[in-house]
């Protein structure tokens, strides 16, 4: 069967790692069959842990490892590979079942290593073509010179002068490209440093415990700036991401009121993101002051979805609209494999309860269709923008809707 070359196969160096000379040079044969020219073999774990170190030249680019290698056991080789640290993508090979090599793909995703696949033997050029045309050149590794970070004081004396704006972000429906909300992230327009993120600021607002300072000047801009978004023909929601200490204040559902009246907007146009670990540390009061909210009609959406110690009883009780996934598990997840059984399971839990979801990180097309397919409701990430000064957004959305 004649199988077209993967076009960037020529420029990678492979390593093979199986024990057995036959499967071996079938690896190395079906390498050649899609277009490799640099392959080295090795019969056990030890040499293929010495090749992958960083002074073995040329670098290994793809390593095709068999877990029955010799020498070192399976586990030990995939950790001692973690701690590398490299840009290697990894395929794994296994004469066991799928739930076992499904357990692996697990680990190694969890040691951080770059996984393109698994595949059951016996291993054919087809399987791993298809594999390795999901590969990519690793990105450049960014440098970024550490920012300026300020004191409470300068933090203050910024607020004080207004100096505090919230940068938009679009979010999607997927099944429309309909812009339906923007989130909230707050910059500080700084006179001399320009426009700086959270990095610079935030710390000192928590080690002094006033985060709301910030809140409530992300809220009372946000929400000012949607007013504005309405008069101009665009109904569109916001949605902030606040700490819980702000909404667990006694006044608070006095203040956001007064604060929706103040500038005409209806609370279905604003929701309150809260990360999944802040919400399962608080109390009965803090529960009930959520579930007030939502009757009064405002929107609250779980943030960082699966990142925090999941208690889904307690989530199933608290009255949020929205589950939003975290980033770590929608990147990359329509080529690995864990990472889309674990999004799936996050999208059905929501569908479930009956909730909204929403994708974040979206940085890719195959990404945006992957979670379409899936039934996702919302997305947001760079694919579709960075968040953007209040001024820039209509004529974002102005493109955005001939484009769609």
């Amino acid at each position: 069967m004649d199988i077209a070359h993967t076009q960037h196969l020529p420029h990678l160096h492979f390593l093979v790692a199986e024990a057995d000379p036959a499967q071996r040079r079938a690896l190395v044969e079906a390498l050649a069959q899609l277009g490799a020219t640099r392959v080295t073999e090795v019969p056990d774990a030890p040499m293929a842990l010495r090749t992958l170190q960083a002074g073995f030249s040329p670098k290994v680019d793809v390593a095709i490892v068999d877990l029955a290698l010799g020498g070192m056991d399976a586990m030990e080789l995939l950790r001692a590979t973690a701690a590398l640290q490299s840009k290697l993508r990894l395929i794994v090979t296994g004469d066991q079942p799928a739930g076992v090599l499904f357990s692996v793909e697990t680990l190694i995703q969890a040691h951080g290593v770059d996984l393109l696949g698994t595949i059951a033997k016996p291993v054919s050029a087809a399987k791993l073509k298809a594999l390795l045309d999901n590969y990519q050149p690793p990105k450049p590794a960014r440098t970024h010179a550490p920012g300026p970070s300020f004191g409470f004081a300068d933090v203050g004396v910024g607020l004080q002068r207004r100096q505090f704006e919230p940068f938009f972000q679009p979010k999607i429906e997927l099944a429309t490209g309909q812009v339906t909300g923007l989130e909230t992230f707050a910059r500080w327009r700084h006179p001399e440093h320009g426009v700086l993120g959270p990095g610079a600021f935030i710390e000192a607002l928590q080690q002094n415990k006033r985060v709301d300072f910030l809140d409530w000047t992300m809220i009372e801009l946000s929400v000012e700036h949607c007013r504005r978004f309405h008069d101009q023909g665009i109904p569109i929601s916001i949605s902030l991401n606040l700490a819980p200490a702000t909404l667990a204040q006694p006044d608070f559902v006095r203040q956001i009121a007064a604060c929706m009246k103040r500038h005409g907007v209806l609370p279905d146009y604003l929701s309150f993101e809260m990360t999944e670990s802040s919400i399962l540390d608080f109390d009965v009061d803090f529960i009930e002051r959520l579930v007030r909210l939502r009757m009064m009609g405002f929107g609250l959406a779980i943030d960082d979805y699966g990142t925090g110690r999941s208690n889904l009883q307690l989530l199933a009780r608290i009255p949020f609209s929205e589950l939003k996934i975290d980033r770590s598990f929608v990147d990359g997840a329509s080529k690995k494999r864990p990472l889309g059984t674990v999004l799936k399971s996050c999208l059905g839990l929501a569908h479930s309860l009956d909730r909204k979801s929403c994708a974040v990180g979206v940085e890719t097309r195959q990404d945006w269709d992957f979670l379409l397919g899936l039934g996702c409701t919302y997305a947001q990430g760079y694919h579709i923008a960075n968040p953007m000064a209040a001024e820039a957004f209509p004529g974002w959305l102005e493109d955005w809707r001939q484009f769609f």
